[in-house]
C-alpha cells in the first residue's frame, strides 16, 4: 500500500550528520515522492511518546537544502530507551502501567505515520529495533527506517557511520590549536581525551588526520617550531592493554629529548580501571538510562594524567576533551555525500515498505542497503589489525601492545 506519511526523529547525543542527514530525507522526498507528508517529532523519542511534532511544509521543503550547513539537529535530540519503563516513567513521558513502546506505536497511528525515519547510534537504532520489532508483532504494520549516526563508527553491521569523517577532521583541528599550549610551560603532559565508549576508531581517525595537518604545515625549526614538539607521542585505545611501566618509560624519554609529551586518548580507554577503583572505595558509579557508564563524570583523561605525569616528570598538565567540539560540527562534504547516498536508499525502502537500518552492509561488501534490524547492535570494536592504525603507531614509536580482554 502507498504511504502517505513518514515521520522523522533524530535522537541520543549529537553528531556532525543530523541536520544534513534531516534536511537529506527531505529533499529526497520531494524528489521523487512529493504528495508525501512529512513530520518531525521534537527532541527524539521524547516527542514521540508526547506527541510533539513540527509538520514540514513547503516552505521548509524548499529551504531543506540549508540544512547541510549546519551542525546539531534542528529537530532536537534527547536519550530516552523505550524499554526502561522505568526512567520513562520517572521522566514523566508515560503514566505508571504504560509500555513506552505501545505509547509511542498509539502516537504514531493517531499522527497517521506510515514510516518512522530515525536517525541516531547504536541505542537509538537498538531503539528502533525494539519498536519494530513490536510493531510487527503487534500488527500495527508500520515501518521503520533508520540512518546510523555515531562518531564512534561502532554499529553493528555498518561500516561507516554518517559524522564520524567529520568528528576526526575536527578533533585534529581542534587539537592543531591546543598543542600550543605546550609552550606556555616547560616539561608540559597534554592529554586529548576523544570520544569513544568501546571504541577506538575516532581516537585512531582523528590522530590520523591531525598528523595530516603536520605534514601540510610548515616548520620554523631555527625558532624552535618544530613537528617532534606537536606530534602525536602516544595514541590508546579500549582495544589495546596500555602497561604503564614500559609506556612511562618511553614517554618518559621522550619528555627529556623533546620537552613535552602528547597523548590521543580514547575515553573508553582504562574505563574499567577506573570503575575498579570507584567501587573499591565504595563510590557509586554514574550510568544514563541505558545503563552506559558516564563517562564524563569519571574523567579517564584525568586518571590517566595522574598516573603517567609523576612517571615522566610532567611539571604541568593540560587535559583537552575535543568531543563537544568535533560532534557539534556541520558535516564536511565527505560525509555529505555518504548522507545522500544513505538518503536516497532510505526513502526506497520506506517506499517500498521494507524497514532496517540503512548504511553499508559489512557482509555484503558494505552494499549501502536496509541492514536487518535483528542484526542491529552496538559496541562494535575498532580493528587494530588494520595497516593505516599499525601505520600510525609505528610511526609515532609505540608498541602495539596486546589486545584488551573487553575488546
Amino acid at each position: 500500500m502507498p504511504i502517505k506519511k513518514v515521520a522523522l526523529l533524530t535522537a541520543g547525543g549529537l553528531a556532525p550528520c543530523l541536520s544534513s542527514a534531516v534536511g537529506a530525507l527531505i529533499e529526497r522526498y520531494s524528489e521523487v515522492a512529493p504528495d508525501v507528508e512529512i513530520i518531525a517529532y521534537q527532541d527524539g523519542y521524547r516527542g514521540l511518546l508526547l506527541g510533539e511534532s513540527i509538520t514540514i511544509t513547503p516552505d521548509i521543503r524548499s529551504k531543506a537544502h540549508r540544512l547541510h550547513a549546519f551542525g546539531g539537529s534542528p529537530i532536537g535530540n534527547s536519550r530516552v530507551k523505550l524499554t526502561n519503563v522505568a526512567d520513562c516513567v520517572k521522566r514523566g513521558l508515560v503514566k505508571p502501567g504504560q509500555d513506552p513502546r505501545e505509547v509511542a506505536a498509539n502516537q504514531l497511528v493517531f499522527d497517521g505515520v506510515d514510516v518512522l525515519h530515525t536517525i541516531g547510534g547504536d541505542d537509538t537504532n537498538t531503539a528502533a529495533a525494539d519498536l519494530a520489532s513490536y510493531l510487527a508483532e503487534n500488527n500495527y504494520g508500520l515501518g521503520v527506517v533508520g540512518l546510523p549516526k555515531t562518531i564512534d563508527n561502532d554499529v553493528y553491521p555498518i561500516a561507516q557511520s554518517l559524522g564520524a569523517w567529520t568528528a576526526a577532521d575536527e578533533g585534529a583541528k581542534y587539537f592543531s590549536n591546543v598543542v600550543s599550549e605546550h609552550t606556555s610551560s616547560p616539561r608540559m603532559l597534554i592529554v586529548h581525551e576523544v570520544m569513544g565508549r568501546h571504541c577506538g576508531w575516532l581516537t585512531a581517525a582523528t590522530a590520523v588526520a591531525y598528523r595530516k595537518l603536520l605534514d601540510e604545515t610548515t616548520w620554523f625549526g631555527e625558532f624552535g617550531i618544530d613537528r617532534i614538539s606537536r606530534e602525536i607521542h602516544a595514541a590508546y585505545v579500549p582495544e589495546l592493554e596500555i602497561d604503564l611501566e614500559p609506556e612511562s618509560l618511553r614517554l618518559a624519554k621522550v619528555m627529556s629529548e623533546v620537552g613535552n609529551v602528547n597523548i590521543f586518548l580514547s575515553e573508553g580507554a582504562g574505563v574499567d580501571s577506573i570503575v575498579g577503583e570507584m567501587k573499591a572505595r565504595g563510590e557509586e558509579v554514574p550510568v544514563d538510562p541505558f545503563g552506559h557508564v558516564q563517562i564524563d563524570k569519571i574523567n579517564p583523561g584525568a586518571w590517566f594524567a595522574a598516573q603517567f605525569a609523576p612517571m615522566i616528570g610532567a611539571e604541568k598538565v593540560l587535559i583537552q576533551k575535543s568531543g563537544y567540539f568535533a560532534r557539534s560540527a556541520p558535516a564536511n562534504e565527505r560525509d555529505q555525500e555518504l548522507i545522500r547516498q544513505c538518503a536516497i536508499v532510505a526513502v526506497d525502502a520506506a517506499l517500498a515498505g521494507v524497514s532496517g537500518l540503512v548504511g553499508g552492509d559489512e557482509s555484503q561488501n558494505n552494499l549501502i542497503r536496509a541492514c536487518e534490524f535483528d542484526r542491529v547492535a552496538g559496541a562494535k570494536p575498532f580493528n587494530t589489525e588494520q595497516d593505516w592504525f599499525n601505520e600510525l603507531l609505528a610511526e609515532i614509536g609505540q608498541p602495539k601492545g596486546r589486545k584488551s580482554l573487553h575488546a
